[in-house]
């Protein structure tokens, strides 16, 4: 049941690729705070299933199906937000693929999605959500990007490079939107978590060797990054939390 004195009553939140693994568990986890919550992502009947787990809890929820890569879409997801529920506090772009493999098998396919999804996915998502903010003249828009926008890895190049820019967006965010407009920005930087993103790693090699390597070892799972989003959108107005570095224990870089 949500807290009727949580930090979050009265806020609205939206959570891209909320069908599973972090972005289930921000939508869950903002949702128990108190926020109406617009869960967004490509599986609708995915999205049915967690609002119902939302309204069973008492929960507020509106899902809307959204493709991160379409803006016609994601300006829509913005629209369903103001108009349901009459503002729009905070953005989550969680929305992410990592299908990892080396360079030299030049999967350019593989490569031109990460693109699209990792990067055009947080643009699209930060142009959908300015207008309302900048009107309300408040907002917090949280970027989930990863430890590998910090090193590249092998067979993650590509993938490191588009969390790279997320890093790089969200500093620069901060410093046009902080203090001209209130609008907080948070970049939040897992390392290894346990979610579908590694079942689905289309190099056999490079799935087999995460596996391998991480079989004995306890990684982050969903919720501890959505406990981080949570302590960074319910910090004081006055303090904007930049960035969360967060990573197993077990992980050694």
């Amino acid at each position: 049941m949500p807290d009727p004195t949580g930090p979050l009553q009265g806020r609205t939140a939206v959570v891209t690729g909320a069908s599973s693994g972090i972005g289930r568990a921000v939508a869950l986890r903002l949702a128990a705070a108190g926020a109406a919550v617009v869960p967004a992502a490509r599986r609708a009947a995915r999205l049915e299933e967690l609002a119902g787990s939302i309204r069973e809890a008492g929960g507020v929820v509106t899902p809307q199906p959204t493709d991160v890569t379409r803006r016609e879409e994601v300006e829509a997801l913005a629209e369903v937000a103001t108009s349901t529920y009459g503002s729009l506090d905070i953005w989550v772009n969680n929305a992410g693929v990592m299908p990892l493999s080396p360079l030299v098998e030049r999967r350019v396919e593989d490569w031109i999605q990460m693109v699209e999804v990792n990067i055009n996915g947080v643009l699209y998502g930060l142009a959908a959500a300015l207008p309302a903010m900048r009107e309300a003249g408040a907002g917090h828009i949280v970027n989930v990007g990863s430890l590998a926008g910090r090193r590249p890895f092998p067979s993650g190049t590509v993938y490191s490079a588009t969390k790279f820019a997320v890093r790089a967006l969200s500093w620069g965010m901060h410093l046009e939107l902080g203090a001209d407009e209130n609008i907080r920005v948070t970049d939040i930087q897992p390392g290894v978590v346990e979610t579908e993103l590694f079942s689905h790693i289309p190099d056999e090699a490079s799935r087999q060797g995460f596996l391998e390597t991480w079989k004995d070892r306890a990684s982050l799972q969903p919720d501890d990054v959505a406990h981080a989003v949570l302590h960074a959108v319910s910090a004081p107005a006055h303090v904007s939390v930049s960035e969360i570095l967060l990573r197993p224990t077990a992980q050694p870089t």
